[in-house]
C-alpha cells in the first residue's frame, strides 16, 4: 500500500481520483489547494503526488517547484486541461515525472499511477543498496577473522574456543571488557565464524548519538517524521538483515530505546520512526559494554528483562595486564602494522624494552599498547626500538636524548650557539648524514646547513658519537 496525495480545487474530480486510488488498494490524502497540500506533504510520508495544474494563489508549479526543493528524488505527476499541455510540457522539464490531461478515463488514471509506484520502489532499492554500501564500503577495511586478533595466551586461548562454538549459532553474545580490549574484533570474529559470514556486519556506538538520533540510526525514519527527515532513512536493523549487528557500549542506551531494543530480540519486527509498516528481520545480535549491567540493573537504569536477553552467551575479555605474555607479540605486530606511516627502520624490540613495557599496567589495554608503539616509533633511530624511545610514562625517565644547557656564567649568544650546535648534531645523526634530510629535520635551507655544518665543524666523522659530544 502507498501513500498517495491528490491536489485539485475541484471537488468533484479530486474525490474521483481519491476514489480510483483507494480501490487500488491505497491510501489517499486529499487536498483543496496548493498550500494545504504543501502541508500535508510535509507531515505525511507521501509516496506519489498528483495536483492540478491551474489552482488559485498556490498553483500546481508552485507545489511541483517546493516539493522538488525539498526531496529532488519526489513522484509528481500533473493534471491539466487539453490547451495547457505545453505548461505540462514545462512541469516536466522541471522534475514532474507525468502529466494527465483531463477529462481521463479510470484505466488511464489506474496506468500512470502505477507506473509511479513501480518506480517509487525502484528508489527505494536504490535507496536501501546505496545506504548498504555506504555502510559495507566504510567496513571493507576491517578484517573479521582470528587473524586480527593477536595472542597466544592462555587466557586468550580461552576466548578463541568460545567464539568457535558460539560463532556458528544464532544466540545473542554479550561481550565484557575494559575500554581497548578488543571487543569490536571479537564481534567481527564472532560473525566471520557463524553462516552469516557471507551478509552484512553492521556497528553501531550506542553512545555516540542523542536518543532521537540514536533511534533513527538503528530503526529508520520516514520523511517527515521530525524537522530534518527529509527523507526515507533506512535503520541499522534493517540493513543488518540476514547478517550480525554489532551494539557496542550497549550500557549507555536510554529507557526508550532498551523497550524498543526487547522487542526487537523478542519479535524480530520494529517499526521506522514516523512509520506504521511493521518491517521484519532476521538478524544476529552482538552487544558489548564496559560497564557492569548488572549494577545498572540495580540501580533501576537497565532494564532487567532486557539484560536477560542480551546475556546469553556472556563473553569476558582479560585486560592487557592480565595477559602479559602478548605483549610481546602485540608490539611487534603494531611495529609491523605501523612502521611504514612513521617512516620508522625499526624491525626489533630491544629485550629491556619490553621487560618496561610488560611492566607498565595499560590501563588502555590494546588501544593503548597501540599508541605506545606509534608514539615510540616517531622518536626511534635505527632498527632496534630501545627503551628510551619509549614515553616517559611508561619508564618513568627522561626519553633519548636531552639538549645540554652549557654550565656557568657565559653570554646569551654564546647559549644559543651551544644549543644551535647540539640541535644540528642530533638532526645530522639521525639524517644520517644526508645533507637535505637534515636540513628538512631543521626547517632550514641546505645552503644555510652548509654554512652551519663548516661553523660547529660537523661532519661523518660524529655519526658514531653521542649527542653533546664535540666532533
Amino acid at each position: 500500500m502507498a501513500n498517495i496525495l491528490v491536489i485539485d480545487d475541484n471537488d468533484t474530480l479530486r474525490e474521483g481520483v481519491a476514489q480510483v486510488v483507494r480501490k487500488m488498494g491505497h491510501q489517499a490524502f486529499t487536498a483543496s489547494g496548493g498550500a494545504a497540500g504543501l502541508a500535508i506533504y510535509k507531515a505525511e510520508s507521501i509516496d506519489f503526488t498528483i495536483s492540478d495544474l491551474k489552482m488559485d494563489h498556490v498553483t500546481g508549479m508552485d507545489v511541483l517547484r517546493s516539493i522538488k526543493k525539498d526531496n529532488p528524488d519526489a513522484l509528481l505527476m500533473i493534471i491539466t486541461a487539453f490547451g495547457s499541455i505545453e505548461v505540462a510540457v514545462d512541469a516536466m522539464r522541471e522534475g514532474a515525472f507525468d502529466f494527465i490531461t483531463k477529462p481521463f478515463p479510470p484505466d488511464l488514471l489506474r496506468t500512470k499511477v502505477d507506473k509511479a509506484l513501480k518506480v517509487a520502489a525502484m528508489q527505494r532499492s536504490v535507496e536501501r543498496l546505496q545506504a548498504e554500501n555506504d555502510v559495507l564500503r566504510a567496513d571493507a577495511a576491517q578484517p573479521y577473522d582470528f587473524d586480527a586478533i593477536v595472542g597466544s595466551s592462555a587466557a586468550m586461548e580461552r576466548i578463541f574456543n568460545i567464539v568457535r562454538k558460539v560463532g556458528p549459532t544464532d544466540s545473542t553474545v554479550y561481550v565484557f571488557g575494559e575500554s581497548g580490549t578488543g571487543k569490536e574484533l571479537i564481534a567481527r570474529a564472532i560473525h566471520h565464524a557463524s553462516d552469516r559470514r557471507d551478509k552484512p556486519f553492521i556497528k553501531v556506538n550506542c553512545s555516540a548519538l542523542a536518543e532521537t538520533l540514536l533511534e533513527s540510526e538503528l530503526f529508520g525514519h520516514e520523511k517527515g517524521s521530525f524537522t530534518s527527515a527529509h527523507k526515507r532513512k533506512i535503520g541499522r536493523f534493517e540493513l543488518a538483515d540476514g547478517g550480525t549487528i554489532f551494539l557496542d557500549e550497549v550500557g549507555d542506551l536510554s529507557p526508550t530505546i532498551q523497550h524498543k531494543l526487547l522487542r526487537v530480540l523478542q519479535e524480530r519486527e520494529f517499526e521506522r520512526v514516523g512509520g506504521e509498516s511493521t518491517i521484519h528481520v532476521d538478524v544476529r545480535v552482538v552487544t558489548a559494554t564496559n560497564k557492569d549491567i548488572k549494577k545498572l540493573v540495580e540501580e533501576g537504569t537497565f532494564r532487567e528483562d532486557l539484560f536477560y536477553r542480551l546475556h546469553i552467551i556472556p563473553l569476558t575479555l582479560p585486560p592487557l595486564r592480565d595477559r602479559l605474555d602478548d605483549i610481546p607479540l602485540l608490539a611487534n605486530h603494531f611495529i609491523g602494522k605501523l612502521a611504514t606511516r612513521t617512516r620508522a627502520s625499526v624491525n626489533r624490540i630491544a629485550p629491556d624494552t619490553l621487560e618496561a613495557l610488560q611492566a607498565y599496567p595499560f590501563p588502555g589495554n590494546v588501544r593503548e599498547l597501540e599508541n605506545i608503539i606509534e608514539q615510540s616509533l616517531v622518536f626511534a633511530e635505527g632498527d632496534t626500538l630501545q627503551v628510551d624511545d619509549l614515553p616517559t610514562f611508561v619508564t618513568n625517565r627522561p626519553r633519548g636524548e636531552q639538549l645540554t644547557l652549557p654550565m656557568g656564567e657565559r653570554p646569551l649568544p654564546d647559549v644559543l650557539e651551544e644549543l644551535e650546535r647540539q640541535l644540528i648534531l642530533r638532526a645530522f645523526k639521525r639524517a644520517q648524514g644526508v645533507k637535505t634530510e637534515t636540513a628538512r629535520l631543521l626547517g632550514i635551507k641546505t645552503s644555510a646547513l652548509y654554512y652551519k655544518l663548516d661553523k660547529y665543524q660537523v661532519d661523518e666523522t660524529v655519526l658514531d658519537g653521542p649527542v653533546g659530544q664535540e666532533p
